[in-house]
């Protein structure tokens, strides 16, 4: 009861919140204490979008499993394990002023909004991505119907040159969309006409959730990435003025991370 979301490895209880983030090259990296889980954006965007805020992950590995490269079997598991209420109330972040972090045209900002809702923009040079955008309010059903079975993605050219810097080894297309130079290489094609903006809003999703508790209002982000929203995550934790935190109907400022961990619901 009232753990927040834990990776637990070697012993080690890894907090997800933004302050353990340790590299966001491809994916969203934890690590406390010498001991590192990686790719845990995946699995937070499922719990965030179920609405779970407490839960203990095990990990026997340096690395959460990619699956299909989306969340669709974080999902499936975490409906299967029939979460509990505590009936507690769960504290949350509601923005009330615009906060933004920049860097050139790439931008990460938060609004004022009834929820929480999410809207993406991506713009590749590429005749298979080129803009696209989306914006989709957050609950459990729109989650698992719109935005779960989305999947990570990449591009044949940049292969090889990953896979000799070590990274991306286990990619293939079992578990990613891969996009050479006139299409989609996968057989099955997309899940979704605009699956890959879908996906950066699952990896949105997940990445937001390290603040440690839910956000009331609108993230609307512009080609961004995993450092991005972390580096978002840290400005606006930094600049409390445009936010509250709400517990128990009693509004307060500051930080809610610690306490977030405290009382959060399930």
């Amino acid at each position: 009861m009232d753990t927040g979301i834990v990776f637990r490895r070697k012993g080690v209880e890894i907090k997800a919140i933004f302050e353990n983030v340790v590299e966001t090259m491809l994916s969203t990296n934890l690590a406390s204490e010498g001991v590192k889980v990686r790719t845990v954006e995946h699995l937070l965007s499922a719990a965030s979008g179920l609405g779970i805020n407490n839960l203990i992950v095990d990990v026997d590995g340096p690395e959460l499993p990619i699956l299909d490269g989306s969340a669709r079997g974080f999902v499936s598991v975490l409906l299967q394990a029939d979460p509990v209420n505590q009936n507690r109330p769960q504290p949350y972040v509601r923005i009330y002023k615009p906060a933004i972090y920049s860097e050139g045209s790439s931008f990460v900002m938060a609004m004022p909004g009834r929820g929480f809702s999410v809207s993406y923009r991506l713009n590749y040079n590429h005749p298979v991505i080129r803009e696209d955008k989306m914006e989709i309010s957050v609950s459990d059903e729109t989650f698992i119907n719109e935005i779960a079975a989305a999947r990570t993605f990449g591009f044949l050219k940049d292969v090889n040159a990953l896979r000799a810097r070590g990274l991306a080894m286990g990619g293939s297309l079992e578990n990613a969309v891969v996009i050479g130079d006139d299409g989609v290489l996968n057989a099955e094609g997309l899940r979704f006409k605009n699956e890959f903006v879908r996906h950066k809003i699952l990896d949105t999703i997940g990445d937001v959730a390290l603040f440690g508790c839910p956000i009331e209002g609108r993230i609307v982000s512009n080609e961004s990435g995993h450092r991005m929203n972390v580096a978002f995550l840290k400005h606006l934790a930094s600049n409390p003025g445009g936010w509250e935190v709400v517990a128990d109907g009693i509004r307060s400022g500051g930080c809610c991370r610690s306490r977030a961990l405290q009382e959060a619901t399930a």
